[in-house]
C-alpha cells in the first residue's frame, strides 16, 4: 500500500522509482505547521537510490523522445485532472507541511494544475523547419530542422510553494519529451509524493517521472553531480542555487533564484495604492517569496507619509488558524529562519530604523513588521530576508534610489511608482533586475510571461514556452 496512515491520514511517502513506489531504510520527518507534530515520515533516499532514478529516468528517454504530441498532451490533461479531483487533500497538505492559509494553498493547487493545462498547448506549438540551402555549392540542398528532446531533466522545488513550482518545472519538461527526477524540498515532500501519485495513475512510461526525497545535501549532491543528468531546473536560494552549479559543471542550467525586491515611490505616486502593494508583497505567504516585496525605497518627501499608509494596511491582515478562510498570515518555515528575520530586524533597529509596527516573534510566528527610516548600511538592505517585513528607506531622488535598488548581489523583481512616464521608463532601465513592474507589486501569475533575475537571482528564464525552449535541443537532418 502507497499510503502511510496517521492521524491525518497521510498521501505517499515512499520514493517513485522507474514506475514503482519503494521503501529506503532512512527517512525525513516532516513537521506539521499547523500544531508542531509529526505531519508525515518520508523515505529519505540513499545515494544509491538516487542513482537509480536517474538510471531510470535515462532508461526512459527512448520512449520519451519518441511519444507523440498528442500523446504528450494526453498525459499533461490528464495530470491537470488528477491534481484538480485532489484540490482538497493537496490544500491540506500545503496547509500542514509549508504553513499556508487554506485559501493561499488551495490557489497553489488550482495554478498546479493549470500549469499542466497551459502546457498542453504549449506543446502543440512545438514544431520543426523545412530549410533550403542559399550559399554558393550548397544549392538545392534540403534539410529538415526539428526540436528533440534534452534527455533527462532533474527538477528541484522550494518549499515555499512545493506545488505549483513542481508543476512549473514538471510540466513543461514533459511537454517536451523529457523524462523527470523530481526532488522537493526536505521540508515540504508530500505535495510532491501527491504528484507522483497523479502521475502513476496517468500511466507515462516506466521511468518518465521518478520522485527521490532526501535531505538535499546528500540526494541533491547525487543527482546534480550525475553525468547522466542533461538539464537542471531549479528555484530556491541563490547559495544552494551556486552550490548545485559547481556540483553539475557542464549540463544546461535553469535556474530562478533568490531576490531582494525594491519597491520605489516618488511623490506624484498614488500613496494608497503603493501602500496597499508594499503590504501585500511584503506579507503574503510571510514574505517567504523570491518575489517579494523586501524594500521600500521612498522619497524623502513622502516617508513618513508612506510608512503610517503601510502600517495601516498591514491592520488588515489577519492571524489565525491556518484552516479558517478568514486566516491571510501564516508562521515562517523553520525556527532558524525566524531567527535569521528576527536578527534582521534587530540590526536595523539598533542602527537607528524605528519600529513602526511589529517586530517581535512567537516561535516560527513572526509578526508583520513596517521598518521606517531604515539606514543604507542596514543588513535588511542588501540581504534577502524571507519573511513579513517592510523596511522603508528614505531616498533623496531617482540617482540615490537606483544606488540603493542596485546595491546587493540579487536582482529578480523590482517596481515603481510614479505618474511619470518617463520616470517610470528611466528607472525601469536603470534597476537592474529581470523584472521591473509599472505601478505595481511584482508578481510571477501563471508564469506565461516570461521571468528570472540577474546577478545572484538565476541563470535564464522561466514560463512555460521559453522553459519548454530550455528543455528541448536542435537536430539538423540535410536531405
Amino acid at each position: 500500500m502507497v499510503y502511510e496512515q496517521t492521524d491525518h491520514g497521510r498521501p505517499p511517502t515512499q520514493l517513485y522509482i522507474g514506475g514503482a513506489w519503494h521503501d529506503s531504510e532512512d527517512g525525513i520527518e516532516v513537521r506539521d505547521l499547523t500544531d508542531g507534530t509529526t505531519f508525515a515520515t518520508v523515505a529519505a533516499a540513499r545515494h544509491g537510490q538516487a542513482k537509480s532514478a536517474v538510471e531510470s529516468a535515462v532508461g526512459a528517454q527512448r520512449q520519451m523522445r519518441e511519444s507523440t504530441i498528442p500523446e504528450r498532451a494526453e498525459w499533461l490533461s490528464a495530470i491537470a485532472e488528477g491534481i484538480a479531483d485532489r484540490t482538497a487533500a493537496l490544500s491540506e497538505t500545503i496547509v500542514r507541511e509549508a504553513g499556508k492559509p487554506i485559501p493561499s494553498a488551495r490557489s497553489e493547487v488550482d495554478s498546479a494544475a493549470e500549469r499542466f493545462r497551459r502546457a498542453v498547448e504549449e506543446a502543440r506549438n512545438v514544431e520543426g523547419s523545412y530549410r533550403e540551402g542559399t550559399t554558393a555549392g550548397h544549392e538545392g540542398w534540403k534539410a529538415l530542422v526539428r526540436p528533440e528532446p534534452v534527455g533527462t531533466v532533474l527538477c528541484i522545488s522550494p518549499y515555499n510553494y512545493p506545488l505549483a513550482t513542481a508543476a512549473l518545472q514538471v510540466a513543461p519538461a514533459l511537454a517536451a519529451g523529457n523524462s523527470v527526477v523530481l526532488k522537493p524540498a526536505s521540508n515540504t515532500p508530500v505535495s510532491a509524493a501527491m504528484l507522483a501519485e497523479v502521475v502513476d495513475e496517468v500511466g507515462l512510461p516506466d521511468g518518465a517521472v521518478n520522485l527521490v526525497t532526501g535531505r538535499g545535501s546528500e540526494v541533491g549532491d547525487a543527482l546534480a553531480g550525475d553525468e547522466r543528468i542533461d538539464a537542471i531546473a531549479m528555484t530556491g536560494s541563490s547559495g544552494a542555487g551556486k552550490h548545485i552549479a559547481r556540483e553539475s559543471e557542464m549540463v544546461e542550467l535553469h535556474m530562478e533564484l533568490g531576490g531582494n525586491a525594491p519597491l520605489v515611490v516618488f511623490p506624484d505616486a498614488d500613496l494608497d495604492e503603493a501602500a496597499a502593494a508594499a503590504a501585500k508583497g511584503s506579507l503574503k505567504y510571510a514574505g517567504q517569496r523570491c518575489s517579494a516585496v523586501s524594500r521600500v525605497l521612498a522619497h524623502d518627501s513622502v516617508h513618513d507619509e508612506l510608512a503610517d499608509r503601510i502600517d495601516a494596511a498591514m491592520g488588515e491582515w489577519n492571524r489565525g488558524d491556518l484552516f479558517e478562510e478568514s486566516t491571510d498570515i501564516g508562521p515562517l518555515i523553520d525556527a532558524d529562519h525566524a531567527d535569521w528575520v528576527e536578527q534582521l530586524v534587530d540590526d536595523a533597529s539598533e542602527r537607528g530604523a524605528e519600529v513602526v509596527r511589529g517586530g517581535d516573534r512567537d516561535g516560527t510566528w513572526f509578526e508583520p513588521t513596517v521598518l521606517a527610516d531604515v539606514p543604507r548600511e542596514a543588513d535588511i538592505v542588501t540581504d534577502e530576508q524571507f519573511g513579513p517585513v517592510c523596511p522603508v528607506i528614505p531616498v533623496e531622488d531617482e540617482t540615490e534610489a537606483i544606488e540603493v535598488a542596485n546595491s546587493g548581489d540579487l536582482a529578480l523583481d523590482a517596481s515603481v511608482f510614479t505618474s511619470d512616464y518617463d520616470r517610470a521608463m528611466t528607472m525601469a532601465d536603470r534597476i537592474d533586475a529581470g523584472a521591473v513592474r509599472i505601478n505595481g507589486a511584482p508578481s510571477h501569475g501563471l508564469a506565461d510571461i516570461p521571468y528570472g533575475g540577474n546577478e545572484d537571482s538565476g541563470i535564464g528564464r522561466e514560463g512555460l514556452g521559453v522553459t519548454i525552449e530550455s528543455f528541448l535541443t536542435t537536430k539538423t537532418i540535410v536531405l
